[in-house]
C-alpha cells in the first residue's frame, strides 16, 4: 500500500447512514456493545453520573457547590459567587474553554463526545441499556419494530416507555437542581405544583425535551444538531488522533476462506463493527461526521481478531499518519500555538479570579445637579453609591473622607448594611466649607470600610464656586 485511501468512491460522504434516498430517517439498532473500551467507558460514565445527580446536594459552607441560576443572573462554583459584574471573568473562561476544545479535538479527536458528553452517557448507559433489557439485542429490537401492534409489543412499548419519562423526570429534576438550588426544588416538592406553577411548568417542559431527544431523537443530536460534530472537520489532521481503521493492514479485505491468500488484508469483512455502531456509519470509510468516538467498533473488531488469531487494533486510536507513516502523536507549530493562546488566557482568568473583588462599589455623583449651598453656608454635592455583596455575609459598611476637608452625610442617617448575595444602594451629601473651596471640580477621595478592613478606594469629583483665590 502507498498509503492512499483505499476507498476509492467516496459516495458514502454525500449521502447519510440513517436515512434513504427518499429521505426518511432509518431507526438505528446497534448491536449490544462489549468489551474492554466498553467496560472502561461504562466505569467512566458512572463515575460522572453520581458527579452530577450528587451535584445539587453537595454544599460547601452551607451553599451549593454549583449553581447556575441563569433567571436571576446568579452563580456559584465551588463556593465562589459570581454575578453580572464578574461577566468578563465569564467570558475569558469561555474562551478557555473553547479554545480548549479546539486543542483538545486537533489531538484527540471527537472524544468528548463517546466519552463525557451527557447526551452519549445517558443516550448509551441509561437509556440504551434499558432498551437492551426490554426489547433485546439488535435483532429482537428489529423483528419487535416490524411487527404488528400485538400484546407484547403493546405491553414492552408501553413498559420502556414509561421507564424513559421517569428517567427524564429525574434528569429535568436535577438540572433544574442546579438552577434553582436544592432548596427551591425541596419546597416544590413539599408545597405541590399548584404553589410553584412556574417552576413545575419549566420542570415538565425540561422532561418533555429530554424524553423526546432520548426517546426519538437520539443520534439526530449528534449529527444535526450539536455544532461540535460539524467543526471537528475544520480542526482535524493527518495528525489527530480519532478512532480509525487501518487500512493500511486491512485491506483488500475478504471472508476467511480454507486456501491461503497471501494478497489479504486482515479484514474479514465481518461488518461488526457496523453493527455496533450508535450513528449507524462504516468506520472502514474513514473519518465521518457522524463518528462520535465511542470505541463500540473497537472492541467489536479486537473480539474478531483475537477469534481469527490476528494482532488486536485493525481499528484503534490513530491518526492518518500514524496509519500510513507510522509517526506517534506529538506538537506542532498549530498545536503548539494553540497550546500558548490557552495557557495565556488561562493565566488571564486566574489572575483575575485571585484580584476579583467579594465587595464592588460605584460612585456617582447625581447628574444634572452641580452644588447646592446649605442654610449653614456650606456647599453640598449629592451621591449616590452602589454596593455589590459577592459574599455570603452581611457586612457593615463605613464610608471616609480621605480627602478634601469636609463631611460625609447620609441621606437616610442610617448605617449602611448590605445584605449577603445582594446589591446595595444608598446616596449621601458631601459637605465642604465654602471657604475651603479652591476650584470647580476638586477631586475626592473616599475610603469603604468594613469591620476594620479597607474595601476599596472611590475617586470621584466635588463641584463648587471658587470663592478663595489661590496665589
Amino acid at each position: 500500500m502507498n498509503g492512499a485511501s483505499p476507498i476509492a468512491d467516496e459516495h458514502f460522504r454525500d449521502e447519510l447512514s440513517n436515512v434513504d434516498k427518499k429521505g426518511k430517517r432509518l431507526w438505528v439498532f446497534p448491536k449490544k456493545p462489549k468489551g474492554d473500551f466498553y467496560n472502561y467507558r461504562t466505569w467512566f460514565s458512572w463515575f460522572l453520573m453520581a458527579l452530577m445527580f450528587s451535584g445539587p446536594f453537595l454544599k460547601f459552607e452551607g451553599k451549593p457547590l454549583l449553581l447556575l441560576n441563569v433567571l436571576e443572573r446568579k452563580f456559584i462554583v465551588f463556593g465562589m459567587v459570581f454575578w453580572p459584574q464578574d461577566l468578563n471573568l465569564f467570558a475569558i473562561l469561555m474562551l478557555s474553554f473553547v479554545l480548549f476544545i479546539v486543542l483538545f479535538t486537533v489531538l484527540f479527536g471527537r472524544v468528548w463526545c463517546g466519552w463525557a458528553c451527557p447526551q452519549t452517557i445517558f443516550m448509551e448507559m441509561l437509556f440504551r441499556k434499558i432498551e437492551y433489557f426490554i426489547d433485546g439485542d439488535y435483532m429482537q429490537q428489529k423483528k419487535l419494530a416490524n411487527q404488528e401492534w400485538n400484546t407484547e409489543k403493546i405491553t414492552k412499548r408501553g413498559i420502556k416507555h414509561t421507564l424513559f419519562w421517569i428517567l427524564s423526570f429525574v434528569i429535568a429534576n436535577t438540572f433544574l437542581g442546579y438552577i434553582i438550588g436544592i432548596d427551591q426544588l425541596k419546597l416544590l416538592v413539599q408545597d405541590g405544583p399548584l404553589s410553584h406553577l412556574g417552576k413545575f411548568s419549566s420542570l415538565l417542559i425540561f422532561t418533555t425535551v429530554f424524553y423526546f431527544v432520548f426517546a426519538h431523537l437520539r443520534e439526530l443530536v449528534c449529527i444535526f444538531i450539536c455544532p461540535y460534530g460539524r467543526l471537528q472537520g475544520l480542526m482535524l489532521d493527518k495528525n489527530s488522533m480519532v478512532v480509525a481503521y487501518d487500512f493500511v493492514r486491512g485491506e483488500p479485505r475478504g471472508k476467511i476462506k480454507k486456501e491461503v491468500q497471501a494478497d489479504k488484508g486482515d479484514c474479514i469483512d465481518c461488518k461488526l463493527c457496523v453493527q455496533v455502531c450508535p450513528t449507524g456509519i462504516d468506520i472502514r470509510n474513514g473519518t465521518q461526521l457522524e463518528c462520535i468516538n465511542c470505541t463500540a467498533c473497537i472492541d467489536a473488531c479486537d473480539e474478531v481478531m483475537v477469534k481469527i488469531e490476528k494482532p488486536k487494533g485493525l481499528i484503534r486510536f490513530a491518526s492518518i499518519n500514524n496509519i500510513t507513516q507510522g509517526t506517534k502523536l506529538g506538537l506542532n507549530l498549530r498545536n503548539g500555538a494553540y497550546t500558548v493562546v490557552l495557557l495565556g488566557l488561562l493565566s488571564v482568568f486566574f489572575y483575575m479570579l485571585i484580584t476579583r473583588k467579594q465587595i464592588e462599589t460605584t460612585l456617582l455623583r447625581t447628574p444634572g445637579m452641580l452644588y447646592q449651598t446649605q442654610a449653614d453656608g456650606k456647599i453640598s454635592n449629592l451621591y449616590s453609591i452602589e454596593f455589590v455583596n459577592k459574599t455570603f455575609d452581611e457586612l457593615p459598611l463605613e464610608l471616609k473622607l480621605v480627602e478634601p476637608k469636609g463631611e460625609i452625610k447620609l441621606i437616610d442617617g442610617a448605617d449602611i448594611l448590605v445584605h449577603k448575595e445582594s446589591v446595595g444602594k444608598t446616596s449621601f451629601f458631601l459637605l465642604r466649607d465654602a471657604s475651603e473651596i479652591t476650584k470647580i471640580a476638586t477631586p475626592v477621595v473616599i475610603e469603604v470600610w468594613s469591620n476594620g478592613k479597607l474595601i476599596e478606594t472611590m475617586k470621584s469629583s466635588f463641584n463648587g464656586p471658587v470663592l478663595k483665590q489661590t496665589n
